[in-house]
């Protein structure tokens, strides 16, 4: 019996080593990697800069305090603010911590200014912003939140894709609205551009705030550094994790200056976060992200792996329903169960993880290229051909 708490349905495997879209078993069996630590492993397993980077910083210093001034720090928040819409930035461990953040700070903001009475949040049915409480509760899935009560208010939840009842939902206690710009976990749910248009200009003429929860979808994974950058919009604040670390612990959240205007000394604080050795890490992520034709690279290969999938749904459309997503970040709606399907994905040595709405969702590494692509939908086909 395992001392670890049960909160996990592992799988009967484990992993001795991994290099770049491959991973590989304590029993020496090689698995290609299609979750990347659910978007979490950027730039794959083990990749050289971030290896050395980890091995310079860690002979260095790994932690001081933040009550003194963090260097690395300062050059990853300049770096964020200098290739996105935020004017500030605040650094934490883990996505969760990085909605929490979102959270306070939209409240916050309206506090300050005399309106605290707008303190209550729209989010959307299907949406995941975490595990701690808040996040739990404004997600407020039902088997999520089960057995967590009393239930933590602020939230006003409406369907996805249901403009009418979002708007009918805004009133004066109203601060913000928060979803992710591409669903994850609820099924790999796209926002369409102008609907994200839509958001932004609804925010702006009730004066609210636009939290768009970047933290599986963003750090390159759609195409483009932020997924709502497709839409050519500015949110106010965007909480980021996974992807900016490459496989360490970082998460962060992005304001442009009004939204982090009530935020002073006190107010928020993370002992762990923006420690050298993880902002040393975030730096390395961005020096390949950041570097010319890179994320051109993930459009054109996230191009080309919706393209098979495509054409694996027209040949098995008895086990294939819907392909969905943007760059590199997919989900393929099943026919059949999806834990069906992520099994036998697994017995032919390709990983995957399930998302909601029957959907098996596709996550590899962001430097993977056409000749992995081919060999994960050819996995995929020989599990469609089984299951026909």
């Amino acid at each position: 019996m395992s001392a670890i708490l049960g909160t996990y349905a592992r799988r009967p495997v484990s992993f001795s080593h991994g290099k770049g879209c491959y991973l590989y078993s304590t029993q020496n069996e090689k698995f290609l990697d299609f979750v990347s630590g659910i978007a979490v492993n950027s730039l794959g397993h083990c990749h050289d800069h971030l290896v050395e980077t980890i091995k310079k910083q860690s002979e260095k210093l790994w932690h001081v305090s933040n009550a003194f001034e963090i260097p690395e720090q300062e050059r990853l928040a300049q770096r964020l603010v200098d290739h996105t819409f935020a004017d500030h930035v605040i650094f934490m461990n883990s996505g969760a911590e990085a909605t929490e953040a979102s959270i306070k700070i939209a409240r916050k903001y309206f506090y300050e200014k005399g309106q605290p009475q707008k303190n209550r949040i729209i989010t959307f049915q299907g949406a995941f912003h975490g595990r701690t409480l808040a996040s739990l509760f404004a997600a407020n899935n039902s088997e999520h939140v089960k057995g967590f009560g009393p239930k933590v208010e602020g939230f006003d939840q409406v369907p996805f894709g249901d403009h009418e009842a979002l708007k009918k939902a805004i009133n004066e206690n109203t601060a913000a609205i928060m979803v992710e710009s591409i669903l994850g976990e609820g099924g790999i749910r796209v926002i369409p551009d102008q609907c994200l248009k839509g958001l932004r200009k609804l925010c702006d003429e009730h004066d609210l705030l636009l939290i768009l929860d970047e933290v599986q979808c963003g750090i390159g994974r759609s195409g483009k550094f932020f997924a709502f950058e497709w839409a050519e919009i500015s949110p106010d604040i965007v909480p980021i994790a996974k992807g900016i670390g490459g496989g360490f612990p970082i998460g962060a959240c992005l304001v442009n200056e009004k939204a982090g205007s009530g935020m002073k000394p006190g107010t928020h604080g993370s002992t762990f976060g923006g420690n050298p050795l993880a902002m040393s890490v975030g730096n390395a992520v961005l020096d390949i992200i950041l570097e010319k034709g890179f994320l051109e690279n993930v459009v054109s290969v996230g191009h080309y792996f919706e393209q098979q999938l495509l054409k694996l749904k027209e040949k098995y459309p008895s086990v294939l329903e819907e392909v969905r997503g943007k760059g590199l970040l997919r989900g393929i709606k099943v026919k059949v169960n999806n834990v069906d399907f992520l099994n036998q994905l697994f017995e032919n040595k390709m990983l995957a993880v399930k998302a909601g709405d029957n959907v098996v969702r596709l996550l590899p590494p962001l430097i993977i290229e056409n000749k992995e692509i081919d060999e994960g939908v050819s996995i995929i086909e020989k599990v469609c051909e089984k299951l026909k």
